[in-house]
């Protein structure tokens, strides 16, 4: 496991209005490098200003990189394309896959991550994808969501992450598919500009979690389990695709039996209905163990952060869901910080107080034949579905630049790179 490290700051960004100009302002001033990888990239107002952003900083010699998801991105124009490219953008693209009969057929593992690295001393970590429906000017569909700004020695944690993400795509198959066989083969192969560590910056702990198909399967629930375990007075999810496995379920109800205040913030106006009648299934076990549901009506609700106590808390891309739990590519930041701590609990008790409404065990009474067996058959798929999603396939990482497959046919889902797959 992990180290905690020491010296950090964050700044916690909400929603689109926050995140996208703190983005596109540290781009900006970029004077070597920039790193980025998202799940959604739209040809929108937000994404065309992100491209804006990095053509611009790629004209004065910023080196870039980024990586988009072959299914979360699937409708990039050749022109969108091509601007960046011509201008010395690499751009990468997660498990591209042909449509069959116009429908995107890599449903699974995808690469779900957020990050955004500056020049080795800033990173950017959360659930916000560069699009327009991020923004509340979007309307009624817009997403409530969190990411986080760092400085500090943990950047140089995810700085190097994100450059082994590339080296590891560049490589041909290896034995075991090992991220550190292949570091150990070709060290300091990925041509990026080296950065010194960055050095203290605040006063956080933290830790730097992923989720892949390989060596680090369930590092963020475990996370989530510890935290959840050791909880004495609070704790507060706030996560878009609620359907956990059954260790963490069974965690959550131990914590609101033995009196921690246990509250879930998760979807009342999903963006998809199936989140809400799969969490709903859930709702009679937490409430009958004193877990506090909250269901937020105000709009989508796309974030995932939790904290416990006055001092741990974490953002990131990972649903607790089986996608992103045991197959999608997610990164999470996790945080020792009272003073983050807090301001993440009050922004999540003014959400509850304003925009949530809180579910009584009255709302999900039920009895009878139906229930039981509900509750059996839920009760074993919690218990199973990791070990079951574990068996579907995974990819052998590989990549390839934009500029070899635009002119092939399918231009606009064929931008360039494979990893390793996964969904959200």
């Amino acid at each position: 496991m992990s180290k905690w490290v020491a010296g950090n700051k964050f700044l916690l960004l909400e929603n689109g209005e926050a995140f996208f100009p703190r983005v596109f302002e540290c781009i900006a001033a970029a004077e070597q490098e920039v790193l980025l990888e998202t799940f959604i990239l739209f040809e929108d107002k937000v994404g065309l200003a992100l491209q804006q952003a990095l053509l611009t900083a790629a004209r004065r010699g910023v080196q870039i990189d980024i990586t988009i998801d072959g299914y979360g991105s699937p409708d990039l124009s050749p022109a969108f394309i091509l601007a960046l490219t011509q201008a010395g953008v690499r751009v990468h693209v997660f498990d591209p896959s042909p449509r069959l009969w116009g429908l995107r057929t890599n449903l699974f593992r995808r690469m779900h991550r957020k990050i955004v690295v500056i020049d080795g001393h800033r990173a950017f970590v959360g659930g916000i994808n560069y699009s327009a429906d991020h923004l509340a000017d979007f309307g009624p569909e817009a997403k409530q969501d969190y990411a986080v700004e760092m400085e500090g020695p943990l950047v140089a944690e995810v700085h190097q992450f994100v450059r082994a993400q590339l080296l590891l795509g560049q490589q041909p198959p290896a034995p075991g598919n090992r991220l550190t066989r292949l570091l150990k083969r070709r060290p300091g192969a990925a041509s990026s500009p080296a950065a010194p560590a960055p050095a203290a910056a605040g006063p956080s702990d933290a830790l730097f979690v992923t989720r892949d198909n390989v060596d680090h399967r369930s590092d963020i629930e475990r996370h989530y389990r510890i935290a959840i375990r050791g909880a004495r007075r609070r704790i507060i999810i706030a996560n878009a695709y609620f359907f956990p496995g059954y260790r963490l379920l069974r965690q959550l109800r131990k914590a609101a039996r033995r009196g921690v205040d246990v509250r879930l913030i998760l979807q009342g106006e999903p963006d998809m209905p199936i989140v809400k009648i799969a969490a709903g299934l859930l709702y009679h076990h937490l409430l009958g163990a004193g877990v506090k549901v909250y269901e937020y009506h105000e709009r989508p609700l796309h974030g995932k952060v939790a904290l416990t106590d006055d001092e741990w808390s974490t953002v990131g891309s990972s649903n607790l869901d089986p996608l992103s739990l045991s197959l999608n590519l997610e990164a999470n930041v996790l945080i020792k910080d009272s003073a983050f701590n807090q301001h993440l609990g009050e922004r999540l008790e003014q959400l509850m107080q304003n925009s949530c409404t809180q579910i009584r065990a009255s709302d999900v009474a039920e009895t009878g034949l139906w229930a039981n067996l509900r509750s059996f058959f839920v009760f074993h798929l919690l218990r199973r579905y990791p070990a079951w999603f574990g068996w579907l396939p995974a990819h052998t990482p590989r990549l390839t630049l934009a500029e070899k497959l635009l002119g092939q046919t399918e231009v606009d889902t064929k931008v360039s790179h494979v990893n390793e797959g996964r969904v959200s």
